[in-house]
């Protein structure tokens, strides 16, 4: 059979960070997995080391399993966390609301609770009410509070703000997980270690991204101690979320943690996102800053018109085509020239 290989493209965009490639490093990483036979579902070297690696990284009583994607990393650990009566509080723009398919709802028949979102976050004060039913029959009863870092948004939440939801859960009898799918950006924006970030601030569970920031695809689940994690082995089978060829994310991950290479990829990311900022509002003054670029996020207000023929230049996506409101994303490959070349094409646009 005859296959019509697409042409490879050099074509940029500031659509999302998923939309990048794999960073020739952890390339190499995985092509390095692809010599010999191993033991698979996990029992090779590279799974082995990979944990090892975590646990440095995150603390010795942690417990981490690799997963696939970060959908899955989500529904494995929230499931090791909750019965079906038991019920999730979220941000209204999280992403296990907004764009995994009911997934938490649908395969661990638990309820997401939502609270309108402070700039991407949630704050103790919006969630104290909510707990008010506990050991109510009639309700579904709050068991444990997500919150993303970084945000949807992009922005971050502060190690005092983890620790105040923190405290509230466990007070209540709550867990904390936290989808860090663009974790590594995080910590760059705080400067802290991702220990200090999650676990040193008391959340149980941690989804932690390594696709949207250089890996080909890969994420992991951790649990703060193998207590909460009883059952993880099992609910990653049956999610679907045990890979067979486990080497080949692990490999990556090694790669990844390598020299820091997930830090300076989310540096990078940071970096040209503030770059860019700082180009609109020197060459674009009537364009709106709707949040504080605080990772590798900008969300913008641009016309209608004008952000139509923009995205033909460089495509990106609306956020709330309402309010005319749009998103762009930088990641590990974004160069200071892609920055230059986008404002040039906007400045012959508008």
């Amino acid at each position: 059979m005859k296959v019509n290989w697409p042409k490879p493209s050099d074509k940029k965009s500031f659509a999302s960070d998923n939309n990048s490639g794999i960073h020739p490093k952890i390339l190499a990483g995985l092509s390095s997995a692809n010599t010999g036979q191993y033991v698979s579902y996990g029992d090779d070297p590279y799974t082995s080391e990979a944990i090892k690696v975590f646990k440095l990284l995150l603390g010795k009583k942690t417990d981490p399993y690799i997963v696939y994607n970060g959908t899955g990393a989500n529904v494995t650990g929230l499931g090791c966390l909750l019965h079906s009566f038991e019920s999730i509080i979220a941000c209204d723009s999280s992403h296990i609301n907004c764009d995994e398919c009911g997934s938490p709802e649908h395969i661990l028949r638990s309820k997401i609770q939502t609270i309108p979102n402070t700039n991407g976050k949630l704050t103790v004060n919006q969630i104290k009410p909510f707990l008010e039913i506990i050991g109510d029959e009639h309700h579904t009863q709050p068991k444990v509070i997500s919150i993303t870092q970084a945000t949807e948004l992009g922005t971050v939440y502060t190690t005092k703000e983890i620790k105040a939801i923190c405290k509230l859960a466990h007070s209540n009898n709550m867990y904390v997980h936290m989808d860090g799918a663009r974790i590594a950006n995080a910590c760059i924006a705080l400067d802290k270690t991702c220990k200090e970030l999650t676990f040193d601030c008391g959340i149980d569970v941690l989804s932690f991204g390594g696709t949207k920031n250089g890996m080909a695809y890969g994420e992991a689940v951790i649990f703060s101690n193998s207590n909460i994690s009883e059952y993880a082995r099992f609910y990653r089978k049956q999610n679907t979320q045990l890979a067979s060829k486990m080497r080949y994310i692990s490999a990556q991950f090694l790669a990844y943690f390598e020299n820091d290479l997930w830090l300076s990829n989310a540096l990078n990311a940071n970096e040209t996102a503030k770059y860019l900022e700082e180009k609109i509002k020197d060459s674009f003054p009537q364009f709106k800053l709707t949040q504080n670029v605080e990772t590798n996020a900008i969300f913008i207000q641009i016309p209608k018109d004008i952000a139509l023929k923009m995205q033909d230049l460089a495509f990106f996506y609306p956020w709330s085509i309402e309010d005319n409101e749009y998103r762009w994303m930088t990641s590990f490959e974004t160069t200071k020239k892609d920055v230059d070349d986008f404002i040039a094409k906007m400045q012959k646009t508008c």
